[in-house]
């Protein structure tokens, strides 16, 4: 079920187009960046105030503790008290003032009579040696239940609040005095009482006039991230749009679309990426229907003689000959063969072959591979000389790699010169990128026409034919140079040609021993 449901939320998600999501996804940022703006300038404003106030008066007090031992102590306190604007008492344990700076007009340790100086070492010390004590300029106020401490003044057990924490913001909404006490120690071993008096200005003003302020800006801001979401999302969906829309015309089999990308380096990238692949689509698409002309040229040429021979032989009695009889099964023969590779080379290319390595002796299989072709070829004047070093055994598919080479010498034959020779060389070497065995290399060479240096990166692709006028082989499909590629990429083995214009070609092959 949670599929089901799952799924059309998902469908509309992907039919909202790039533009509206970028316009989205900004607005909320925008959104929350005001919301943030809000909430810290606002609603916590109070409570920021007030924690760097504490941590200001506690950094007031770990000074003057660091130096109570100074003999400069009274100078220091004036100082740091007239920085930071705290009034600042040292307490003896009984009470009695030992240093004093009175910097703040009214503060509460220095102006109110009600502050009980000699019951304050016994609360700090209750509290672990640190005291917090919060009042409005007006007195004491107490907020939450505090922790009762003897005192013999019964007005000011009334009236004092002592806490262990800072009050919340809401509760201390009204405050705007922080007393701070702690104990500490001198050189002679005395606990002494460090107050500091530290007036806390209300905020409440400054509150208000944020928030008018805010409401101002936030109509701005929004007005502005709406627009510029806007610019910004039509500026980055535009040339995504413009490739869609140029992808669907590829997609519909016109390869002559160009994609142009600009604004960023990721799309300009795709783009040529797409035109790369347009223009190899539409080799593809050229020479597919080259080959389905070569094809079928192919087989119309022996189907034609198979019905012509078999027609004449049955309606001629003359013509019906073992001679006639002949070409039928050599038509055949040719007919089976091209079929067959077509098949391989599908098979090939789409991995549906497998090899099944062995070991064999490579020379030996290819001296007779040879021997067979120059009695085929005899009567036709051909010749097929072989130089081999030594014999060479290795593990490979003998089938495929003799078929691939018999490719090899079928294409040699087809393209050789009027002398009708084809030289097929055996050499072994060591491979730079393989110290642990020798490799061998064969090369078949012919004395044709030879191939244009431009055509040579392309004549092992699928389809490709140098020469773009169709001619019917000597013998042989045509495909064969694409099951040779194919047959050596599965062995991974290496292979190639060179060749010049009216000096023949040399195509070469190389396999692990």
């Amino acid at each position: 079920m949670k599929s089901k449901t799952s799924s059309p939320k998902k469908s509309r998600l992907r039919q909202i187009s790039i533009k509206w999501k970028i316009f989205l996804f900004l607005l909320g940022f925008c959104g929350v960046l005001l919301l943030l703006l809000w909430f810290f300038q606002v609603i916590f404003l109070n409570s920021f105030y007030k924690g760097i106030k504490i941590n200001e008066i506690k950094a007031t007090a770990n000074t003057i503790e660091k130096s109570i031992n100074d003999e400069d102590i009274e100078t220091i306190i004036a100082t740091v008290s007239e920085n930071n604007d705290i009034c600042i008492k040292v307490l003896s344990s009984s009470g009695e003032t030992i240093y004093s700076s009175h910097v703040v007009k009214g503060c509460i340790i220095h102006s109110k009579p009600e502050f009980d100086e000699k019951a304050l070492h016994s609360e700090v010390t209750n509290n672990d040696g640190e005291l917090f004590q919060y009042y409005n300029h007006d007195g004491y106020t107490r907020e939450t239940e505090p922790e009762t401490v003897p005192n013999s003044d019964p007005e000011l057990s009334e009236t004092t609040e002592v806490q262990t924490k800072p009050p919340t913001a809401e509760k201390e909404k009204d405050k705007d005095t922080l007393i701070y006490s702690k104990t500490i120690v001198n050189a002679n071993n005395e606990e002494l009482t460090l107050v500091l008096n530290s007036m806390i200005s209300p905020v409440n003003a400054t509150v208000n006039t944020l928030r008018v302020q805010l409401y101002y800006i936030t109509a701005f801001m929004i007005l502005f991230s709406v627009i510029l979401a806007l610019i910004i999302a039509k500026w980055i969906s535009r040339p995504i749009e413009a490739i869609n829309n140029s992808a669907k015309m590829l997609a519909t089999g016109d390869y002559s679309t160009r994609f142009k990308g600009t604004g960023y380096q990721e799309i300009a990238e795709l783009s040529d990426t797409l035109n790369y692949t347009a223009k190899e689509l539409s080799k593809v698409e050229l020479l597919r229907q080259e080959l389905i002309a070569n094809i079928s040229h192919d087989l119309r040429t022996p189907l034609t003689l198979i019905s012509g021979y078999a027609e004449a032989m049955r309606d001629l009695p003359d013509e019906n000959n073992s001679e006639n009889a002949q070409i039928i099964v050599d038509e055949t023969k040719r007919l089976t063969t091209l079929v067959n590779d077509v098949m391989d080379i599908s098979k090939l290319q789409t991995g549906n072959i497998s090899i099944h390595r062995q070991p064999y002796n490579l020379t030996a299989s290819l001296g007779d591979s040879i021997n067979r072709m120059n009695k085929l070829m005899e009567m036709d004047g051909y010749q097929i000389d072989f130089i081999a070093d030594r014999d060479v055994t290795l593990a490979a598919d003998e089938t495929r790699i003799s078929q691939a080479f018999y490719n090899l010498l079928t294409n040699a034959i087809n393209y050789t010169g009027e002398d009708k020779k084809i030289t097929v060389t055996q050499t072994i070497f060591p491979n730079p990128a393989d110290d642990l065995a020798d490799w061998v290399k064969i090369e078949v060479a012919d004395s044709g026409e030879g191939i244009a240096e431009a055509d040579l990166p392309y004549i092992w692709d699928r389809y490709y034919k140098v020469d773009k006028t169709h001619k019917r082989a000597v013998t042989g499909t045509g495909l064969g140079l694409s099951i040779v590629k194919s047959i050596l990429d599965m062995h991974h083995g290496d292979y190639g040609v060179t060749s010049k214009i009216n000096e023949g070609s040399v195509f070469w092959f190389t396999l692990k021993i």
